[in-house]
């Protein structure tokens, strides 16, 4: 069968199913069975596909149906414009998360921390943006931690990150000039309102913070009252917000001894980030 009938087949099946964006994902789907890159896809499109890459469209088109991300089926996913490996073991980097990373580059630093760094995606953008500086990622899964060393050798970044089993700052030394943290912010209520693609295949203790109070609040609390240790005199704490959660995380950090705390709208004008300082 000629690829591009392949294709509207598998754009038919992901609409019946109720997937926006069923054709840019069909289409992601397609150059994954084909092994070639995007930007080849147009070009293979009148040419018959073989057996065994029907075969791998038909079941990436399947599983796309059920609502697996496509990060998750082709295995990776572009962020800050690398590819990095995914799998269910991490969280799929977003696009928001971008906003982190571009705030921390405005900074000076040599020596940065990512807490729960899972596919390693914020800390090795740094790292590779930043050919001088050298970082830790902690996790406590073992599992996402394999995921970001392979990104680390996959992005030449082995000589310059290390990667840690911690349970947030537990067992870690310092000091940084930066730290970086997308941790786990979903409300207990929230969760069951979130997308299948999110809340059926990413890991659960990347999104729910563990003995969550219903906030999402119990992971900034932990990282408030154990990050300011680790930063050096007027280094950096910056983390990722969920929505509404600015002033109270501000007031977080202040409380823990921090200044400056400030709130980082990301492309949306929503508040995404918010960055606080320790004094010198």
């Amino acid at each position: 069968m000629r690829a591009d009938r392949l294709l509207a087949e598998g754009v038919q099946t992901l609409r019946a199913a109720g997937i926006e964006g069923a054709a840019r994902d069909a289409r992601w789907l397609m150059a994954h069975a084909l092994g070639i890159s995007q930007d080849r896809l147009t070009l293979a499109l009148g040419d018959d596909m073989d057996a065994g890459a029907q075969a791998r469209f038909r079941a990436a088109i399947a599983a796309r149906a059920r609502r697996q991300p496509v990060a998750q089926i082709i295995g990776q996913r572009q962020f800050w414009g690398r590819m990095f490996k995914v799998t269910p073991d991490v969280l799929d980097p977003r696009p928001e998360t971008e906003t982190l990373v571009a705030t921390a580059l405005d900074l000076p630093f040599a020596h940065v921390l990512d807490l729960g760094t899972g596919s390693g995606a914020i800390l090795l953008s740094l790292l590779a943006e930043r050919p001088d500086a050298t970082g830790l990622g902690a996790d406590i899964s073992e599992s996402a931690l394999a995921v970001a060393r392979a990104n680390a050798q996959a992005l030449g970044l082995t000589a310059r990150a290390r990667f840690q089993c911690a349970d947030w700052c537990a067992g870690l030394a310092g000091p940084f000039d930066l730290i970086v943290s997308n941790p786990p912010y979903i409300g207990a209520g929230e969760l069951a309102a979130l997308a299948p693609e999110t809340r059926d295949w990413e890991p659960r203790g990347a999104l729910v913070p563990a003995g969550c109070d219903g906030s999402g609040l119990a992971d900034y609390r932990r990282i408030a009252a154990q990050a300011p240790a680790l930063l050096a005199p007027e280094g950096w704490l910056m983390v990722e917000i969920g929505l509404g959660q600015g002033p109270d995380v501000q007031a977080l950090f202040m409380q823990a001894g921090l200044r400056a705390a400030a709130l980082v709208a990301d492309m949306t004008g929503r508040a995404r980030v918010v960055m606080a300082q320790r004094p010198a």
